[in-house]
């Protein structure tokens, strides 16, 4: 006779804290299976996604990391006795009718070869709770100063012949569509070179205004647009000396990573997050492939992508990896490439 889950005494366990020796439920009705061995499968960014369960009985399960499953407190497989009847010690396997006492069962474990090692990463700590920025921190972000539409003239007026700021602003002046991807690209773009190639900080901070108090709304693409604009307005701002209005843009950058509710899933993506800002692509290869061709203008656009990344950094709150002032190096050395 054997026994399901409804009617033996089991309790649920994440999926990331198995262990060999536990006992698992494997799918269907029948009894509890001691856990020989656990091998994680990773995903592309090297962070454990599944897992491969091999039993005591030669089967094997795959269980997705953050899933939950029953398990048991010592149900052998085969055994027909309830865990709640079971006269042994927790965890301990009884065979036929007789149940060897503590101290054989003591040395029977002391004699027993050590399992194979675990595989399975420790579980991520808990990530910091993110707070967005206050009613009072929104309100140092001032208001536009007219229609968006009028911003974005404003701010080429003062630009007249720079081809590439005309071009973006005729575009954006037809009309501003705050759910259209290309034109949240479009005043990013406008943004970035305002400030970075023309040297016009105030008005690239004022068009960086109009995606910066736009939402996350799930939409990473559309998001990527704003993102951009946020850490450029927090470079502009610190080095403006203006440190609490740069903290707000900061914390708005933040805001994805309150989105998820399961704590389970919330740790592994503040590791995997943790991990890009660790290692970040700065480029490297495709700079000094420009160089070794003399393709200037490739090196300058891979430069200006470069550049986007340690603003990002910096906006971030940096890695373990780049300090505060190797930040502020790098990115002093990347105005000056792109400028040139």
């Amino acid at each position: 006779m054997t026994h399901s889950p409804a009617t033996q005494q089991y309790r649920e366990k994440q999926a990331g804290d198995l262990r060999p020796g536990d006992f698992v439920f494997p799918p269907g009705d029948g009894p509890a299976q001691e856990i020989i061995s656990i091998d994680a499968e990773n995903d592309d960014y090297g962070v454990a996604a599944l897992l491969r369960v091999t039993m005591d009985d030669g089967g094997m399960v795959r269980i997705a990391v953050g899933s939950s499953v029953p398990v048991g407190d010592g149900i052998p497989a085969g055994d027909g006795v309830p865990a709640e009847t079971d006269s042994g010690s927790h965890g301990s396997r009884s065979h036929g009718s007789s149940t060897p006492d503590s101290s054989t069962a003591a040395e029977a474990d002391a004699d027993a070869p050590a399992g194979p090692a675990v595989v399975v990463p420790p579980r991520p700590e808990t990530p910091p709770t993110y707070t967005g920025p206050s009613a009072e921190e929104l309100a140092l972000i001032p208001e536009p100063d007219g229609t968006p539409e009028a911003v974005v003239r404003a701010a080429a007026a003062n630009h007249k012949g720079k081809n590439g700021v005309q071009v973006l602003a005729d575009r954006l002046a037809k009309g501003i569509n705050t759910k259209s991807g290309s034109c949240l690209r479009d005043l990013s773009n406008l943004a970035f070179d305002l400030c970075i190639v023309l040297r016009d900080p105030d008005n690239a901070l004022a068009v960086a205004d109009l995606l910066n108090v736009l939402p996350f709304d799930g939409n990473l693409d559309r998001w990527a647009s704003i993102e951009r604009a946020l850490a450029l307005s927090s470079f502009i701002c610190r080095e403006a000396g203006q440190t609490e209005r740069a903290a707000v843009y900061e914390k708005l950058l933040r805001a994805p990573e309150s989105q998820e509710e399961d704590p389970f899933k919330a740790r592994i993506n503040a590791r995997v997050r943790q991990r890009s800002l660790n290692e970040p692509n700065l480029y490297d290869k495709e700079i000094f492939r420009a160089i070794d061709n003399g393709n200037h203008e490739a090196e300058r656009d891979w430069r200006f992508l470069r550049l986007e990344a340690l603003l990002f950094l910096r906006a971030h709150g940096g890695s373990n990896t780049i300090s505060e002032e190797e930040l502020a190096r790098r990115i002093g050395n990347e105005l000056e490439s792109v400028r040139a």
